[in-house]
Parts: C-alpha cells; structure tokens; sequence
C-alpha cells in the first residue's frame, strides 16, 4: 500500500498558477524595454514576430495541400508582420509613445484579466462557443468595463485630457482585442490545436499571449496614423 502511494505522481501548479508566475516574470522585463525604447524595444518586438512565424507555420502544416498552405503562410506573415512594425511606429513618438503603449498594455492586460474572473462569476451565455467554448459575454462586458478604467489611470497618471472620446477609444480597443483572441482561436481550432506552441509556461505560445494585443496594437496605430502622422501617432491616440 505505501509503495502504491509512493509511486503516485505529486499534482504540479494549476494553470493559472503557471500564468501569473510567467506574467510576474515577463510584464516587467517587457515594460523595462518598453521604458527603455530604441532599438532593444525593436529588438524585442522583431524578435516576438519571428516567433509567432514560427508558431503559425507550424499550425499551417496541417494545411491539407501546398495551395492551402502557401495561402496560410502568406497570412501568417502578415498577421506577424504588425507585430515587427505596429508597436514601433507608436512607440518612435518620442513625448507619448513610452505612454501610448503602455495604454495598449493596460487595456489588453486588463481585459484579459477582467474577463477571465467576470465570466467565472457570473456565467450565462456564451460569447462564441464554436470558437471559444469558455467565453461568456459576462467575460467579454467585465472585460471591457475594467479595460476601459485602467486605460483612463494610466491617461490620468501621464496627466493627459480625461475625454469621452478617449474612454471610447479605450473601449473600442478592449472589443478589438477580445476578436484578436477569437480570430486567433478560430485559426487553432482550424487545425485542431489548443495552444500555439508552449512556449510560456501556463500560456501556451506567444501567440496565444499577444493575439489581443496584436489586433489592438494594429488598431491603435491605424487611429494614431490618421489622426497624428507619423509625426505624433501616440499624440493622435491619446489626444482629443
């Protein structure tokens, strides 16, 4: 009998313990960097795309034929290429891009978070379940509530404006992100993968970390473009 206990294996950390660990350890190198700016934030983001690549093609081998996944491939340069150019292009505005981002952060990180927790508590219909069977549109709406708080601190810290138009933007940014989450939800399921890789401890891939932020960066920097140019695109974002 004791060697039968003995030889059980001891249960090792949950999950979610697995993703606060590994979020402890990355959320401050990656804001040290973002703080830092310059080359090792393009360093970092160059480095993030490559990997992501990497992760789509090999979910894209489950392509049925050449045609399919020359066609997959294709997208998934596309889909990484916005990692290696968007957060570059905010973070180059020398007064707000450090801010800008670390906006993105707060939302996408936010969301996530809120909505893990909200959708636990209070259950109901689900958001998409072909998709994403877990997600609840409790989820989705905490989410976004808590998404757009925590983007209006950190407006409110950098002692920027507190508009309607900056809460909307934050809002609107929360929404893209839970779709970056979906689409890239809708890609594994295609290939009937739960995670990208597992690359993080807890989280899967990279790409199953950064498919919000990857929608919302996008986003941001399209609203940043066309409201502050290349110029000021963080200002066009945060400013209104």
């Amino acid at each position: 009998m004791a060697g039968s206990e003995a030889s059980v294996p001891k249960p090792g950390p949950s999950n979610l313990t697995l993703r606060w660990i590994s979020s402890l350890i990355l959320a401050p190198l990656v804001l040290a960097i973002t703080w830092y700016g310059g080359w090792p934030f393009v360093a970092l983001w160059t480095i993030a795309a490559c990997i992501v690549l990497w992760e789509w093609s090999m979910l894209a081998k489950a392509a049925p034929s050449t045609g399919p996944y020359v066609g997959w491939m294709i997208a998934g340069l596309a889909y990484a290429a916005v990692l290696a150019v968007a957060p570059a292009i905010l973070r180059n505005d020398a007064a707000l891009g450090f801010v800008a981002i670390v906006f993105l952060f707060a939302i996408v990180w936010t969301t996530d978070v809120f909505a893990y927790f909200a959708g636990r508590a209070f259950g109901g219909p689900k958001l998409m379940p072909a998709v994403s069977p877990n997600k609840t549109w409790s989820g989705a709406a905490g989410g976004t509530l808590g998404a757009v708080a925590a983007g209006l601190i950190v407006v409110k810290i950098a002692g920027l404006p507190l508009t309607v138009a900056v809460a909307a933007v934050a809002l609107v940014l929360s929404v893209v992100s839970q779709a970056g989450d979906l689409l890239e939800s809708a890609v594994k399921r295609r290939f009937h993968a739960k995670d990208a890789s597992h690359l993080i401890p807890g989280h899967g891939g990279l790409m199953d970390r950064l498919d919000g932020f990857l929608t919302a960066v996008l986003a941001a920097t399209m609203v940043g473009l066309l409201r502050g140019g290349f110029e000021a695109p963080a200002r066009g974002l945060l400013i209104w």
